[in-house]
């Protein structure tokens, strides 16, 4: 479970993030919606400990990630926003390099990387350097790594850009198994479509601001009954794409 608190993140005398408060709850994949610079990278970028609030508290099942950094690093997987990392490893030596970091059993990684490496299609290709690979194979070694470790929480900035349809498929299927387990998926996209058939609940935020946290289902409620994800996002958010 992902807990922010009163989070509020200021550069010089701009508040780019404004005392917002939201919960990724276990059991629940979590969409995190909003335009180009609305806050939603800056947000995750504080949930994942790659920069300080300047106020306000966020917790990853209950332990701080700024009291207890190294410890709260441990509960979560986390896929970055860029997949172009690690670019002279092989992709067997980076996953191999991921589950040292965390401690990864040797059976337990060789059966993950067996599994999920197949299940993306790159199997084949794991003895490759990364700088061989395509954007898309690109960020599907990068989604293995940061999961190797069996991580009860999941964070996942934007990660179905670049993917196959079959890859994308995959990963919208390993997001709802995890899900199933009782744990928690928090993922940012601008895909509403997506967010719309695949989430539990929605966090919209607008200009640093939280427009919206709940569920889909109550969220439609106060729009028109037939009303898509994607409309209701442009009337609470005001703006045409």
């Amino acid at each position: 479970m992902i807990c922010v608190q009163n989070f509020t993140k200021r550069y010089g005398s701009r508040d780019v993030v404004k005392n917002i408060s939201f919960t990724a709850k276990d059991g629940a994949i979590t969409g995190f919606i909003g335009h180009n610079g609305a806050g939603k990278s800056t947000t995750i970028k504080a949930i994942t400990g790659v920069i300080r609030p300047t106020d306000g508290s966020i917790t990853i099942n209950g332990i701080d990630v700024v009291k207890e950094a190294q410890k709260a690093k441990y509960q979560f997987g986390y896929v970055s926003d860029s997949p172009d990392h690690f670019l002279r490893l092989t992709g067997i030596e980076y996953l191999n390099f991921m589950a040292d970091i965390y401690d990864t059993a040797a059976q337990g990684r060789t059966e993950f990387i067996e599994n999920y490496a197949k299940r993306f299609g790159i199997y084949d290709a794991l003895n490759n350097r990364i700088h061989s690979y395509s954007h898309g194979m690109r960020q599907k070694i990068m989604i293995l790594g940061a999961l190797i470790h069996d991580p009860s929480v999941w964070i996942l900035d934007e990660p179905l850009t670049g993917l196959d349809p079959q890859a994308a498929f995959e990963l919208k299927n390993m997001m709802r198994e995890h899900a199933g387990k009782g744990k928690s998926v928090f993922f940012s996209t601008h895909v509403l479509e997506v967010a719309e058939k695949l989430c539990d609940e929605i966090c919209i935020i607008k200009n640093g601001e939280l427009l919206y946290t709940g569920t889909l289902d109550d969220l439609k409620a106060t729009h028109k009954s037939q009303a898509s994800l994607e409309n209701i996002f442009l009337e609470l958010t005001d703006t045409k794409e």
